[in-house]
C-alpha cells in the first residue's frame, strides 16, 4: 500500500512540474529529506523517484517562460570555485573511481540547490519549500519526540534509513537546523490550528535532539538556545522560555543520558571522542602532504596506516571542518568556510536592512531564525561529516534567494539601490 502511495504521488506530481517547474523544487525537496520510498517494503524502496522527478523538472525549465536568473555575486564566485576545486580533487584523489561516484552524488545535490536558486522567485514560494523541509524532516524528529516521551527517553532516536541523517547524531543536527525554520513558520502562520501543530513540532523535536543521545547535538542545543535569546526581541519572555524547556526537558532524560554526557569532560577515557581526534590529526596531515588531499572517501586502512598517529583507528572525520580539509586539502577548506561566513555575512545585512520595515517582516524573520540554523550547523557540524548534506547549502540558497528579493524590492519602490549594493545586498542577475 505505501509503494502505490508513494508511487501515485510523485507521479501524480509530473504533469504539475511540468506546468508550474518550481513544483519540481518541491517534490525533489520531499523526496531527498524524507525519503519517503525507503520506509515502503516492495517495489518503491528502489524505484529512482528523484531522478524522475529531475528529469521532469529539466524539460519544464526548457519550455518554462519564467523570467529566471541566478545571483552574481562573491557568495556564489566563491562556490563556483569550491565545486571546481572538488573537480580537480576529485581528479587527484587517492582513489578516483571510488570518489567518482560520490562526487556525482554532491553534483547532484549542488545542482538542485543552483536550480532552488533559480525557481524560488518569492516569498510565497520559499515559504512553501520551508514547509516541505520542515515537514520532511519533522516526520522523524516529531515521532522521535514522542517516542523518547513515552519511553522516558532511554533509547536513541534515528533518522530515514539511507539516507545522509540515518544516524542519531546527523538527525538531531538536522533537527535543531529546522527548529528555527519551524518557528519562522509558526510567526507567519495565522491559521490557530496550524500555530498548535508547530509548537507541538517544535517541543517534540527538541525532544528528539535530546533522545538522540547525541553529545554534539547537546553542544548545538545549548549554542542555539543563546543565541535564539540574543536575537529575540522580547528577551525576558525568551529567556524564562528558554530555561523552563530546557530544565524540563533535561530533567525528563534518565540517568543512561547524563552517563553519556558527562564523558564529555573526559573525553580522553572514551573511545569514540579518541577516534574523532585520530581522524582529526590524520585529516590535517594528509592536507599537509596533498595539497589535494586525499579525495572523497579516502578514509581507509591504507591511508591511516600513511597519515594518522593511530593507524588502526580508522574512522571518517565527524566533522564538517575536517572532512573538508582530509577530502579537499586546505584551499578546499579555505573555501568551504568563506562560503559559510559570506553567507553569514549577508544575513546580518539582510537583517539589518529590513529590521522596523513591516513590508519586509517575514524576510527579517526568516534571516534571524537562518542564522540560528547556521549556529546550530557551525556548532554541531564540528562533530559530524555532514558537509555535503543538502541542509546547509539550502540555507546558502536561501540567503540568495533573500538579498534577490530584498534587491528586487528596492527596486520595485523606486528606491536608489547603490547603496544597497555597497552594503553587499544589491545582486546582479546573469
Amino acid at each position: 500500500m505505501r509503494d502505490l502511495l508513494i508511487t501515485a504521488i510523485v507521479f501524480g506530481s509530473l504533469l504539475l512540474i511540468l506546468r508550474k517547474p518550481y513544483i519540481g523544487i518541491l517534490v525533489w525537496s520531499w523526496l531527498s529529506y524524507m525519503n519517503p520510498h525507503r520506509l515502503s517494503w516492495g517495489f518503491a524502496y528502489d524505484m529512482p523517484f528523484a531522478q524522475i522527478v529531475a528529469i521532469t523538472l529539466f524539460v519544464s525549465i526548457l519550455f518554462s517562460k519564467e523570467k529566471k536568473g541566478i545571483p552574481f555575486n562573491g557568495t556564489i564566485l566563491i562556490w563556483y570555485f569550491f565545486l571546481f576545486w572538488i573537480s580537480v580533487t576529485t581528479y587527484t584523489a587517492i582513489y578516483p573511481e571510488i570518489a567518482s561516484v560520490y562526487y556525482i552524488r554532491i553534483l547532484k545535490i549542488q545542482l538542485i540547490t543552483f536550480l532552488t536558486i533559480l525557481l524560488i522567485t518569492d516569498q510565497e514560494r520559499l515559504t512553501k519549500l520551508v514547509w516541505v523541509i520542515v515537514l520532511s524532516i519533522g516526520f522523524f524528529s516529531i515521532k522521535g519526540g514522542v517516542f523518547t516521551i513515552l519511553s522516558g527517553g532511554g533509547f536513541r532516536v534515528w533518522g530515514p534509513p539511507g539516507s545522509f541523517i540515518e544516524e542519531n547524531n546527523a538527525l538531531a543536527l538536522s533537527t535543531l537546523m529546522i527548529l528555527p525554520l519551524m518557528y519562522y513558520l509558526y510567526k507567519v502562520t495565522e491559521e490557530k490550528w496550524l500555530r498548535y501543530f508547530l509548537v507541538f513540532a517544535m517541543i517534540s523535536s527538541f525532544a528528539s535532539a535530546l533522545g538522540s543521545q547525541s553529545r554534539g547535538a547537546l553542544l548545538a542545543v545549548i549554542a542555539v538556545a543563546v543565541f535564539f535569546w540574543l536575537k529575540s526581541s522580547k528577551k525576558l519572555v525568551t529567556g524564562i522560555v528558554v530555561i523552563l524547556v530546557a530544565v524540563g526537558g533535561i530533567g525528563f532524560m534518565p540517568d543512561s543520558w547524563f552517563d553519556r554526557m558527562s564523558t564529555i569532560q573526559t573525553y580522553e577515557e572514551d573511545a569514540s571522542a579518541m577516534g574523532r581526534i585520530n581522524a582529526w590529526k590524520y585529516s590535517i596531515n594528509i592536507a599537509n602532504d596533498r595539497f589535494t588531499g586525499g579525495g572523497l572517501k579516502a578514509w581507509t586502512f591504507e591511508t591511516f596506516s600513511k597519515y594518522a598517529p593511530n593507524p588502526l583507528d580508522v574512522h571518517a572525520a565527524h566533522s564538517i571542518y575536517f572532512g573538508v580539509l582530509g577530502d579537499h586539502g586546505w584551499l578546499g577548506l579555505i573555501l568551504y568556510l568563506m562560503i559559510l561566513i559570506l553567507t553569514w555575512r549577508s544575513l546580518s545585512k539582510i537583517i539589518r536592512k529590513t529590521t522596523g520595515a513591516d513590508d519586509w517582516s517575514e524576510i527579517n524573520i526568516l534571516a534571524r531564525m537562518g542564522q540560528v540554523s547556521f549556529i546550530a550547523f557551525f556548532t554541531g557540524g564540528a562533530f559530524l561529516s555532514l558537509p555535503y548534506f543538502d541542509l546547509p547549502w539550502f540555507f546558502v540558497a536561501l540567503t540568495q534567494i533573500l538579498r534577490r528579493q530584498l534587491n528586487e524590492e528596492y527596486t520595485e519602490s523606486g528606491t536608489d539601490i547603490t547603496g544597497a549594493e555597497r552594503d553587499g545586498i544589491g545582486v546582479k542577475q546573469v
